[in-house]
Protein backbone atom coordinates (compact mmCIF):
# COMPACT_ATOMS: atom_id res chain seq x y z
CA UNK A 1 0.00 0.00 0.00
CA UNK A 2 2.73 2.49 1.12
CA UNK A 3 4.94 1.60 -2.51
CA UNK A 4 1.13 2.65 -4.57
CA UNK A 5 1.57 5.77 -2.98
CA UNK A 6 -1.87 6.08 -1.18
CA UNK A 7 -0.72 7.75 1.93
CA UNK A 8 1.37 10.26 0.07
CA UNK A 9 -2.05 10.57 -2.10
CA UNK A 10 -4.22 10.69 0.77
CA UNK A 11 -2.43 13.34 2.20
CA UNK A 12 -1.80 15.85 -0.74
CA UNK A 13 -5.61 15.46 -1.27
CA UNK A 14 -6.47 17.17 2.51
CA UNK A 15 -5.56 20.63 1.23
CA UNK A 16 -5.77 22.90 -1.72
CA UNK A 17 -2.83 22.41 -3.79
CA UNK A 18 -2.03 25.45 -6.08
CA UNK A 19 -1.43 24.42 -10.12
CA UNK A 20 1.81 26.24 -10.00
CA UNK A 21 2.95 24.07 -6.22
CA UNK A 22 1.76 20.94 -7.96
CA UNK A 23 4.01 21.19 -11.26
CA UNK A 24 7.08 22.27 -8.62
CA UNK A 25 5.93 19.31 -6.33
CA UNK A 26 5.99 16.93 -9.77
CA UNK A 27 9.45 18.32 -11.11
CA UNK A 28 11.12 17.57 -8.00
CA UNK A 29 9.41 14.10 -7.47
CA UNK A 30 10.53 13.45 -10.91
CA UNK A 31 14.33 15.40 -10.17
CA UNK A 32 14.54 12.72 -6.99
CA UNK A 33 13.90 9.66 -9.19
CA UNK A 34 15.84 10.47 -12.09
CA UNK A 35 18.88 11.03 -9.39
CA UNK A 36 18.21 7.54 -7.42
CA UNK A 37 17.96 6.07 -10.82
CA UNK A 38 21.59 7.50 -12.18
CA UNK A 39 23.12 6.46 -8.57
CA UNK A 40 21.68 2.85 -8.78
CA UNK A 41 22.85 2.74 -12.37
CA UNK A 42 26.26 3.89 -11.01
CA UNK A 43 26.35 1.45 -8.10
CA UNK A 44 25.95 -1.52 -10.90
CA UNK A 45 28.39 -0.52 -13.33
CA UNK A 46 31.19 0.60 -10.59
CA UNK A 47 31.48 3.78 -10.48
CA UNK A 48 30.43 4.46 -6.99
CA UNK A 49 30.51 2.10 -3.81
CA UNK A 50 27.50 -0.22 -3.08
CA UNK A 51 26.00 0.69 -0.29
CA UNK A 52 27.31 -1.12 3.23
CA UNK A 53 24.26 -3.77 4.94
CA UNK A 54 22.41 -2.20 7.62
CA UNK A 55 23.31 -4.49 10.40
CA UNK A 56 19.79 -5.63 12.24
Amino acid sequence: MQREGSFREMKRHVHYEKPSEKRARQKAEAVRRARKLARKRAQREGLLPMPKPRPR
